[in-house]
């Protein structure tokens, strides 16, 4: 809570509002828990029409169960709404009538007896009291679209939380900017509440967190360098004599060694193999760490002990790892870099599979360093969209399996979080059933849904070459899958500025730089002297390029 805030929300006419809206969602729900509809003439009526009609009392029963629930999902969030209202009203009224001659050890004491008269109404704890009146704050005075998205009932409260973080540091301007954005009900997937009204919390906070990334004002070069200083490994005990060890990376580091430990544990499993692959990977990291290539006493002797500190490329000499140049990782991942950053025109960040955007140095170096492990995604530099791969077989090869991860990125089911690198790639329409080996045709489902879809009434929808599937649930409802956000890369400022000779002279100086090729969309690094500019520039613009699209995003 801050001194001197301005407090927004309407006063009572705004909070009668809200209750009014409450109101609305309790009578949908009364009718249909009662059997009726909102247009029936009795309260059963629509129950009754069912089973006049031949219907299952079961399975209309169960429909009604789960029309109650999106109405309930809906009353939850607004009587959010009227908790930040009223918290909201009554921390701006004391406000307003402290003496404005107060001084500051005042303003400080009525903050105090706020955040307490607020904590034993609601009878929680101080710290939540002061957390629920920043967030209203941030709501009524920042936040006045998702205010009113919380309101009717379309975005949740959780939701509307992660928007709240995501925003803390950002100025009106770029605070706007990212509301608007997620939203949008126009956007590919999104609801009326746009994508923060249908993704999951734990789903819509790496989104957010990405678009922030990629808009937020400072350079994320700094930032990221801040970030770099902070590096530490942390230590916290744990309940039943275990503990939990953390490292704090950069994210390529970070990324490479959990998929190298991740793929490790995977070349372990095996029938007899008695250990799940959560135990694998603590036990290869804690060989790893400790070096001392002693075998865990919890798997089989022959485990752990040929992954810790034995391989060709683990960097581990007799004088140790030098701490100050970690080695390049050699894990495999995927890194979509826009190409005018490629050859150093532009820092627009690139998209390090698994976590977000990396400053542009940082993917650079992956591409020139971890030629055979990190594979680089070229994005079209008119609408930052990849292109197709083709495909002839049943058998799915490699380069489209990359594909597909790039295009999912996890599983395609909603809500689901687990990674695309541990999922199966499955035929959306079985090839026995005239299904192809296609991008539109293919998705990678964990292996708990690929389960579900053929052993359950749970159906995919068709995908698109950009899109993932979506799902029809076996009480014929339809769920859309989450889409990666594909954005226009930004326009040297050389093009825009009516100089195209000046990238052409940076790429003649890259030329010698061993950089990813920029033909074809998923490959191995080499150097950036096989790109050739005609390969990307639009052929439509005789003067050179269109205004760059990507800075109307952010409001200057």
């Amino acid at each position: 809570m801050e001194s001197g805030a301005t407090w927004g929300g309407g006063g009572r006419a705004g909070i009668l509002a809200a209750v009014a809206s409450v109101a609305g969602f309790v009578d949908e729900l009364a009718r249909i828990v009662a059997g009726g509809s909102a247009v029936s003439g009795s309260p059963d009526a629509g129950f009754s029409d069912a089973l006049a009609a031949g219907a299952d009392p079961l399975r209309v029963f169960a429909d009604d169960c789960l029309d109650g629930l999106a109405v309930q999902r809906k009353l939850e969030a607004a009587a959010a709404a009227v908790k930040v209202l009223l918290v909201g009203g009554h921390v701006g009224a004391v406000a307003a009538m402290e003496d404005p001659a107060a001084g500051p050890e005042w303003a400080k004491g009525r903050e105090m007896a706020s955040v307490a008269e607020v904590a034993c109404v609601l009878t929680i704890g101080e710290r939540a009291a002061s957390a629920l009146i920043g967030e209203a704050q941030a709501l009524t005075s920042s936040l006045p679209a998702v205010l009113d998205a919380l309101q009717a009932g379309q975005v949740s409260w959780q939701n509307t939380k992660v928007l709240i973080d995501e925003t803390t540091g950002l100025d009106p301007a770029a605070a706007t900017a990212l509301e608007k954005h997620f939203l949008n009900p126009d956007t590919p997937g999104a609801g009326p509440g746009g994508v923060a009204g249908v993704l999951p919390p734990a789903r819509l906070r790496p989104k957010v967190r990405s678009w922030r990334e990629r808009h937020h004002p400072d350079s994320i070069e700094e930032r990221h360098a801040r970030g770099v200083a902070d590096r530490r490994m942390e230590y916290a005990p744990d309940r039943d004599a275990m503990a939990w060890v953390s490292l704090y990376l950069p994210a390529d580091q970070a990324n490479a060694a959990w998929n190298r430990t991740r793929a490790l544990a995977r070349g372990l499993q095996g029938p007899d193999e008695p250990r799940t692959l959560p135990q694998l990977m603590a036990d290869i990291g804690a060989t790893a760490l400790l070096g001392t290539g002693h075998t865990p006493t919890h798997g089989p002797p022959d485990g752990v002990a040929r992954c810790g500190g034995a391989s060709a490329d683990s960097h581990v000499n007799e004088g140790g790892l030098e701490l100050a140049h970690p080695p390049v990782p050699r894990a495999q991942v995927l890194v979509t870099v826009p190409v005018f950053s490629l050859l150093a025109a532009t820092e627009e960040p690139a998209m390090l599979d698994g976590h977000g955007p990396i400053p542009a140095s940082m993917a650079r170096r992956l591409v020139s360093g971890g030629a055979d492990s990190f594979y680089r995604v070229l994005v079209d530099p008119r609408d930052g969209a990849p292109l197709e791969i083709g495909r002839k077989s049943y058998r799915i090869p490699e380069a489209m399996r990359r594909w597909l991860r790039l295009r999912d990125g996890k599983c395609p089911f909603p809500g689901c979080s687990n990674h695309s690198l541990d999922n199966e790639a499955d035929h959306l329409l079985a090839w026995h059933h005239g299904g192809t080996t296609g991008i539109t045709n293919l998705a990678q489902p964990c292996p708990k849904h690929h389960r579900m879809k053929h052993t359950s009434a749970w159906q995919p929808t068709p995908a698109t070459k950009n899109e993932p599937p979506g799902w029809i649930s076996p009480a014929g409802r339809r769920y859309t899958s989450e889409h990666q956000d594909w954005e226009p890369p930004h326009w040297p400022p050389a093009l825009t500025d009516g100089e195209p000779g000046r990238v052409l002279q940076i790429h003649d100086e890259a030329a010698a730089r061993p950089l990813a090729p920029v033909r074809g969309v998923v490959g191995s690094a080499s150097h950036a002297a096989e790109f050739s500019l005609n390969d990307v520039l639009p052929p439509e613009a005789p003067d050179g390029l269109p205004p760059d699209p990507a800075v109307k995003e952010l409001p200057g």
